[in-house]
């Protein structure tokens, strides 16, 4: 690091001095020392080695320091030395990219580009506090800090030769702006005298990059221009325009000029008069097949594709086999054997040590304390809590847990309580507020299990919004919950004699672990116990693992790898688990560096986020060793730029012990567990490897290895190989999942026993994701078993390494090109001054305009930002992305400083950003918008066509009655002729059998106006409801079978009640619209008339109705004497009927359906018996 930017190469200096030279720099990273102190210290520690470098001046040396992210500053734990409070955590950094990010925008600076000018705006910045310890600087919802060393290129330095005719070009066309409030052109200067050939490199870029800052005050008080301007020369190949007279600049200097339509006309001839000669040319009647397109399909512009861009060239892939599991190994029948046999032969041996914020061990959790804890919650869940006389839980309930990230011991409690007492856990996070982002998906996954009790603690309860009543907060969107404390007093001790059932690893669901889409929506990975055991036992074999050996979690326990490797693969083990809460991490960036030495732990699991903090905090600690470690999982491998910290960790702590192979990054998904995994040698993994890739082929999908000294290059580390008894293959995104090619970018997919195995209720998307079969390129299954797609981007390189370069959910396709959103994150964030993002909080997305994804980018910018910086910041975004990735950005927002919404972890929630910006909610304070830079399919204009076409045909003759087609859907499978068959022939039948086999299937949930379930009815409860209906029909009300019976309900469970009762007792129900109590006189007559017109004998309702139907004001309305038998439902008896209604033939009368048309014209419609089922199997569909 001593030798960054500096010609010291040419002279070897002593370790000592390249120590002290690399703390130097630290230290000016950090902010602890200025520019002119670090140049006064390094030049007195290279005093005695100058005169070994001829030729160059030390003050040079200093100056040919390029702005990178080494200068950057940022947050230091609280019992560190107090820093600048501008300091940031450095997010996707890369010194490599930032050069190239600098070297994009240092050609726009000698194309002497102005800048916009200040603006003014009516949101007024509030103040807030500036200083925030490292813990929420993210940029997506998976956190990671990404920082990469490297050594400075060269490509700063441009050909100065050739500037002055390039810059006359560009001043000779008139720009139009990229803002909302800028129309005007701004003539550029010439360029300054390019450096003389003496100066070093290092120099010369250094006077390239500086220069844009001597300049820019020229520009403040024109009017800004189009600061995209410019960048068609370099990249017009990669956008289609849409050609237009229109568009043609005032100082064109061709003869050429192209109409609308792209025709060549001469510019001495009036293009009015050329479209009119055009015109005249085309046939007179269009193709037949134009009138058969979408009208605005027809009217968008089409991009025309590059006949330039890279295509696959390699051979088709096959599939990767992992290595086998090992065989012979004594292995348990299931986790929870494992979890006994520790918790009876091993009972004092650490299982789990929890931390508290301070760095002290809080709590240990032996495995004899352990086993006996979840023996007392799985006796408490199964006998002890009743509803009505009943076990409230059956075997297979699922069960929401909900702990805070600091409490491991009650968690891993709860988790294995459940397993013994055959329950299903659904971890989740805590919610803190009522409006918490995502808060109300989360919800509706609890909805959808069927969740009804939550474990807790009674911390964690006492901290969670309460009610008036002082219970919990019933939160938006959840469905109503039983809170369960528990600690140890809350629990019963079970019986001598009491055993939970014999767990084996079947097929059964073991827990689910909830994800969240890229659109917003929450849904429910169901685990196996099969496939849980067998995740066990691949990562005990790829990483080794053996009984009493310590592991370091920083990671969520509830989830993900922090679950996987944490609480799950360490009891099968026997192996004992340090766990770092966030909040230590937040106030000690070093406390999982320092447990490592402290405990010897042989294994730790991170992410590149705590390698990053780690870096920022260790100086000054020299008593850190971390030779005990053999494994340094990096769960976040799969991150492209976790490249970076990586680097930048080993670099740094090499020399504290840490050895290079111990650095193992891993990839993950929460569909197919652990992907792949990098090994140390002596486990029988190969070296690892790092590419080079064009980022311009990777927009393609295509692979094409680059050099650094590129500037659209992006570098990947590989994140090992697959799982062992896992098959890997890389398959098409989009469409047949055919196999792709050796050098093209896919969807990684798996084929493995250790793998989720649906998502839970959704049967469609299950089978798409879930049940993929790989095809070849001629469409035979390289298969017969299902894979698994990991919505991981990558490929497969040299020794069967698996490469990731982006994840699905981070991928936006703007015309037929692919950028990856965390790419993007990291080209901004190079962008000079890079102190302007607010701790590097920045959220990139798409939205769809045209038919077409469009790149929005919003960042939270610092509170001491002025308008003119926003402003002059955001432009130097627009120019860096479209150099870096030849894409332009439709939207970027600036908002205030901690406003962006956050996930659990701190994190920006992306998708609930994306949604406040749809709907207008965002509040940004700066706002640039450049869609005439990225909307380039805008409709064509219309063009009325001469005379009659067949489009016009076709509509006479269908206004003329004439039938010219018709349509018809497929056929519904006949019904074999047989008892079975006829068994669920009618309606009233097949909730008979839904009521007796799947008795509690909720069939129908009644919410109100706030999102809050008030009522719900399973399949058992609503037949047991229809039978009180159909007694009191024939008890009550004495009619007989054929009466028609008037339903007057509000929308709801009860309405659908009455239904099934009369078709329970063979009346014919006629439902019917209630009054509405504010305006009796007009909706009473309509109900009235409904009644009489049905010849109604009786009418059900609610007793409220019932009272409102007879009231005073009701006879103002209509004759309240002549009402049928008025019955109201709230309270009657629980009687059954005597016999269920089964029609003679399917031709008897089922219901009326009446309505009322707009001119008052009342209509009903007589629905038979056998039309109901056909109804609904014809519209039955599978989600």
């Amino acid at each position: 690091m001593a030798d960054r930017g500096c010609p010291l190469e040419a002279a070897p200096l002593p370790a000592e001095v390249r120590e002290s030279l690399a703390e130097l720099e630290l230290e000016l990273s950090e902010g602890d020392i200025t520019q002119k102190g670090y140049e006064k210290k390094r030049a007195k520690l290279l005093a005695r080695y100058v005169p070994l470098i001829q030729g160059v001046d030390p003050s040079l040396q200093a100056e040919s320091r390029i702005p990178g992210p080494s200068q950057t500053t940022a947050s230091a734990p609280q019992q560190q030395k107090s820093r600048s409070t501008n300091s940031r955590d450095e997010r996707f950094r890369s010194d490599v990219h930032t050069e190239a990010v600098q070297a994009a925008l240092a050609r726009y600076k000698e194309r002497k580009m102005p800048m916009p000018s200040k603006r003014r705006s009516v949101l007024v910045h509030s103040s807030v506090e500036t200083y925030t310890p490292p813990d929420t600087s993210s940029a997506s919802e998976d956190e990671g800090s990404f920082r990469r060393p490297g050594r400075l290129t060269s490509t700063l330095l441009q050909s100065h030769s050739s500037v002055e005719p390039w810059l006359d070009r560009v001043i000779q066309g008139s720009s139009t702006s990229s803002s909302a409030s800028s129309t005007s052109s701004h003539p550029g200067g010439r360029p300054t005298t390019a450096p003389s050939a003496a100066a070093t490199p290092g120099a010369a870029a250094a006077i390239a990059l500086t220069g844009l800052a001597a300049h820019t005050h020229i520009d403040l008080h024109s009017a800004p221009p189009d600061v995209t301007t410019g960048l068609m020369e370099h990249s017009h190949y990669e956008r289609p325009q849409v050609a237009s007279v229109r568009g043609v600049p005032r100082g064109y200097s061709g003869s050429v000029l192209e109409t609308a339509d792209g025709v060549p006309v001469n510019s001495r001839v009036s293009s009015k008069i050329q479209q009119l000669l055009n015109t005249l040319k085309r046939p007179k009647r269009p193709p037949l097949k134009e009138f058969f397109v979408d009208d605005f399909e027809e009217l968008l512009g089409v991009p025309q594709p590059d006949p330039n861009q890279p295509k696959p060239e390699g051979n088709q892939m096959g599939v990767l086999k992992g290595e086998p599991l090992a065989l012979g190994t004594p292995w348990p029948p299931s986790l929870l054997a494992a979890l006994q046999r520790w918790g009876t032969t091993q009972p004092k041996a650490p299982c789990l040590t929890a931390l508290d914020t301070t760095g002290k061990a809080m709590c240990t959790l032996t495995y004899g304390k352990l086993w006996s804890r979840s023996l007392k919650l799985a006796y408490t869940l199964l006998n002890k809590l009743t509803s009505k006389n009943e076990p409230l839980l059956k075997p297979g309930d699922r069960v929401a847990l909900v702990f805070p990230n600091s409490d491991p011991v009650m968690f891993m409690v709860a988790f294995y309580g459940c397993l013994l007492a055959e329950l299903v856990p659904v971890p989740i996070e805590v919610p803190l507020t009522r409006k918490d982002a995502g808060s109300q998906q989360v919800g509706f996954l609890l909805g959808s299990c069927g969740v009804a009790l939550a474990l807790t603690t009674d911390a964690c309860q006492k901290g969670l919004p309460k009610a008036q009543t002082g219970e919990v907060a019933t939160f938006k969107g959840w469905p109503p919950l039983t809170w369960l404390v528990i600690d140890g007093k809350h629990l019963a001790k079970p019986p001598k004699d009491w055993h939970p059932l014999a767990q084996d690893a079947g097929a059964r669901t073991a827990y689910i672990e909830y994800k969240t889409s890229k659109e917003g929506s929450t849904v429910g990975v169901t685990v196996s116990h099969a496939s849980l055991l067998a995740q066990c036992r691949a990562l005990t074999q790829a990483c080794g693992y053996s009984e009493a050996e310590t592991l370091t979690n920083v990671l969520d326990f509830k989830r993900d790898a922090g679950l996987w490797h944490g609480v799950l693969t360490s009891v099968v083990n026997r192996m004992h688990v340090v766990s770092v809460p966030y909040a230590l991490m937040k106030v000690n960036p070093l406390s999982w560096i320092q447990k490592v030495c402290s405990y010897k732990a042989q294994a730790a699991l991170v992410k590149s986020r705590d390698m990053h903090w780690s870096l920022l905090a260790q100086r000054g600690q020299r008593d850190i060793s971390l030779s005990s470690l053999r494994m340094l999982i990096v769960a976040d491998g799969a991150n492209p730029w976790s490249i970076s910290s990586c680097d930048a960790f080993l670099n740094v702590f090499q020399s504290r012990g840490l050895r290079p192979e111990v650095i193992c990054p891993c990839a993950s998904s929460p569909e197919a567990l652990t992907v792949a995994i990098r090994r140390p040698p002596d486990l029988g993994g190969p070296p690892p490897r790092k590419a080079v890739l064009s980022m311009h082929g990777l927009s393609y999908g295509v692979i094409r290895v680059d050099t650094e000294e590129k500037l659209s290059v992006l570098t990947v580390q590989d994140v090992g190989q697959a799982m062992p008894g896992a098959n890997v293959c890389v398959v098409k995104v989009e469409g047949t999942p055919y196999l792709c090619k050796t050098d093209e970018v896919g969807e990684i997919c798996v084929n493995s026993s250790a793998t989720g195995t649906a998502y839970y209720g959704l049967l469609g998307i299950t089978k798409n994701i879930f049940e993929t079969v790989p095809v070849t390129a001629e469409g035979v299954p390289v298969s017969d078993r299902p894979f698994t797609r990991t919505g991981l981007l990558g490929f497969i390189g040299p020794d069967n390494l698996v490469f990731i370069v982006g994840k699905l959910d981070g991928l936006m396709v703007v015309g037929v090109r692919r950028h990856n959103a965390d790419d993007v994150v990291a080209t901004a964030l190079a962008v000079e001054p890079m102190k302007f993002v607010y701790r590097g909080r920045i959220a990139v997305f798409s939205v769809t305009v045209l038919h077409d994804d469009r790149i929005v980018l919003v960042a939270e910018q610092r509170p001491d930002a002025s308008e003119e910086d926003s402003f002059q910041w955001m432009s130097r975004v627009l120019q860096a992305v479209d150099s870096i990735h030849q894409v332009g950005v439709y939207c970027l927002a600036l908002v205030p400083a901690n406003t962006l919404p956050k996930a659990p972890l701190g994190g920006i929630h992306i998708s609930e950003t994306k949604q406040r910006f749809l709907e207008g909610m965002l509040h940004p304070c700066n706002v640039l918008m450049c869609p005439h830079t990225c909307v380039t399919n805008l409709p064509k204009p219309r063009q009325k066509q001469p005379e009659v076409g067949p489009a016009s045909m076709i509509v006479g003759n269908l206004v003329a009655g004439k039938r010219i087609a018709q349509a018809s859907g497929r056929e519904l499978a006949h019904l074999e002729d047989s008892d079975q068959a006829r068994k669920f022939l009618f309606l009233a039948d097949v909730l008979q059998w839904r009521a007796h086999t799947t008795p509690d299937h909720p069939l129908f949930l009644l919410l109100n106006a706030k999102g809050t379930v008030t009522s719900t009815a399973t399949c058992v409860q609503l037949h047991k409801r229809a039978e009180r209906v159909a007694a009191a029909l024939t008890e009550k009300g004495r009619l007989s079978v054929g009466d028609h019976v008037a339903l007057v309900y509000p929308p709801g469970v009860d309405l659908i009640a009455a239904f099934y009762g009369c078709l329970y007792c063979g009346c014919v129900p006629v439902t019917v619209r209630p009054p509405h109590p504010q305006n009796l006189g007009t909706t009473l007559p309509t109900v009235k008339m409904i009644v009489e017109v049905s010849k109604s004998a009786c009418v059900l309702t609610t007793q409220t109705i019932a009272r409102l139907l007879k009231s005073r004001e009701a006879a103002a309305a209509v004759d309240v004497r002549t009402w049928p038998t008025v019955l109201d439902t709230d309270d009657i008896p629980k009687k059954k009927v005597a016999g269920i209604f089964r029609p003679p033939s399917p031709d008897v009368l089922a219901y009326l359906d009446f309505s009322v048309s707009t001119t008052g014209i009342l209509a009903g419609v007589k629905v038979a018996w056998g039309f109901e089922p056909t109804i609904f199997k014809g519209s039955k569909c599978d989600i």
